[in-house]
């Protein structure tokens, strides 16, 4: 009998479901035991038709376990169940057989009203329960801690390049400046992508980018009805006069008549990945051209790699981090109108927009790049953004989400509770740039990790 033995520690074995239930109600129910070291709380979820039966299946080895629920905040043990005295006051027993095609799962004939007994006090003799997790196994990181693993990480950056994120292979697509909006934004649908770098063929330069924002401003200006910018000048309307345009917006929003001078954000292949994260940060923008010219004069440059803090990400993993979230977050209720969605989306400065429905439980999030699906066989001319729904839209876009970023990818959850390394390594997948953090059981929404909040926390 082994109390403590996680399941990540058995190697080669079989690991068996077992589907854990609470029949007992409870507003939310969590499972721990000896098989997560005692160090984790696994949330429970209501069984459909069924709101006061709570389960969840885990995989465990054979062998000898020990578990307990954590209900409402108090720690309680199903007497109908197994059960011993021991270390952790009154605990339920299992022993799984070796047969993994067997799924055993607890009685639910309960009489009617029984309630199980809480053991609190033994049990928090040995461990405190803290946001979710159990506080004297998984202890509190001190502010030196915290300090030492910016440090590292900083130090880890300084020392790394830019040429290391390159690909063995792969592709980069930039737009000529002469191309029509209309045929740009079609590109980019049809490459999957949601930006690119701009070429200048006059000034043998990369100028500047074109991305999924600039076809929200687009779309924002088609809708309003003081626009000087027309569908059919659209067709021709290329994307260098847009940025001029846009500049003339700039201007009217600023309401001082000056350009804001925005030149073209980006590095070389021997930049550090510390400062070109810091660049990121600094100028708000989303990803950094990697460009490379042999020449002294920066004359023919060559495009080499479109680097991200994702990208930077899968680079620091095998750093020791520390337990800390930061979550800011604007959010849409449903049902709501692409047109409120999309100005929110500029006026946040935001990359996505969680959707929640009357009691905040998150039903879906709409993201930035979304919007090119509306570029698909011209739908936006055939759409109104205030008649139209964020559902609507999202409907549209789903058989033709870009394959860099597929929907299941860009609603990824986690809990309070769920540790900085945990998150890291969710967010470090191809297409994840944020993690959308929810209550237990109720999917309440509680805030957004993105990529920009953990690279803050490390280089602040």
């Amino acid at each position: 009998m082994d109390p403590v033995r996680g399941v990540g520690s058995v190697v080669g074995t079989v690991l068996i479901p077992m589907r854990f239930v609470w029949p007992y109600g409870g507003r939310s129910v969590f499972l721990s035991g000896s098989f997560k070291r005692w160090s984790e709380l696994l949330p429970m979820s209501p069984m459909e038709g069924c709101p006061t039966v709570f389960q969840v299946i885990y995989r465990l080895p054979p062998g000898y376990h020990q578990y307990k629920f954590f209900v409402d905040g108090e720690w309680r043990h199903d007497e109908h169940q197994p059960y011993v005295h021991g270390q952790y006051g009154i605990v339920n027993t299992v022993l799984l057989a070796t047969d993994p095609n067997y799924i055993p799962v607890i009685n639910l004939d309960i009489a009617p009203g029984s309630n199980m007994d809480v053991d609190n006090e033994t049990f928090c003799r040995a461990v405190q329960v803290t946001e979710g997790t159990l506080s004297e196994v998984l202890p509190r990181i001190s502010d030196t801690d915290v300090q030492v693993s910016r440090q590292r990480i900083s130090a880890f950056l300084s020392m790394h390049t830019a040429y290391e994120l390159l690909p063995e292979s792969g592709k980069v697509v930039a737009l000529d400046v002469d191309l029509p909006v209309k045929q740009a934004f079609h590109i980019l649908h049809e490459q999957g992508i949601y930006m690119a770098p701009l070429w200048d063929m006059c000034k043998g330069q990369f100028v500047g980018v074109l991305s999924a924002l600039d076809f929200v401003l687009i779309l924002r200006e088609l809708g309003n009805r003081g626009s000087n910018l027309t569908e059919e000048e659209l067709e021709t309307h290329t994307i260098s006069a847009w940025k001029e345009g846009k500049s003339y917006l700039n201007r009217q929003n600023n309401g001082h008549g000056t350009a804001f001078s925005r030149h073209l954000v980006h590095a070389g292949p021997y930049d550090n990945l510390k400062d070109i994260a810091l660049k990121i940060l600094q100028k708000a923008v989303s990803t950094v051209p990697i460009i490379h010219s042999s020449l002294e004069d920066g004359s023919f440059p060559q495009l080499l790699h479109l680097a991200s803090l994702s990208g930077i990400l899968k680079c620091i993993l095998g750093i020791a981090l520390v337990h800390c979230l930061y979550y800011n977050f604007q959010y849409v209720q449903y049902p709501s109108s692409l047109a409120s969605a999309l100005n929110l989306l500029v006026q946040a400065q935001a990359s996505s927009i969680p959707i929640v429905d009357d009691n905040d439980s998150l039903l879906d999030i709409y993201c930035r790049s979304d919007i090119m699906a509306l570029a698909k066989d011209r739908a936006y001319t055939h759409i109104n953004l205030d008649e139209m729904t964020v559902q609507q839209a999202l409907q549209l876009g789903h058989d033709v989400c870009s394959p860099y970023e597929p929907r299941s990818q860009r609603c990824q959850m986690c809990l309070r509770s769920d540790s900085l390394h945990k998150v890291i390594e969710r967010l470090a997948n191809p297409g994840v740039r944020r993690i959308v953090i929810v209550e237990a059981g109720s999917k309440r929404l509680e805030g957004i990790v993105s990529l920009s909040d953990i690279f803050k926390f490390f280089l602040s």
